[in-house]
């Protein structure tokens, strides 16, 4: 069964970008290489922060979007 993961990278702005995948390594490496969303293009290098796995696809989605709903000083409070 594959992972799921919730991932917050520091863009180099110093903004906080939210996403999901099934493999936070590889991810990183492509927002750093401008081809992750189009979000981070221009906003790199970005900084891992924060990873959350989950088992289910459909769990880590929902938290997904929780903490896009969070404040920036409630994400801050998360990353820390």
């Amino acid at each position: 069964m594959s992972e799921h993961y919730v991932y917050v990278l520091r863009c180099s702005d110093d903004s906080l970008y939210t996403g999901y995948t099934t493999d936070v390594a590889r991810r990183v490496e492509e927002h750093d290489a401008g081809e992750g969303a189009k979000y981070t293009r221009g906003r790199t290098p970005v900084e891992l922060v924060h990873t959350e796995s989950y088992e289910s696809k459909s769990t880590a989605m929902s938290r997904e979007y929780e903490i896009k709903q969070l404040s920036r000083s409630q994400k801050e409070r998360l990353v820390e």
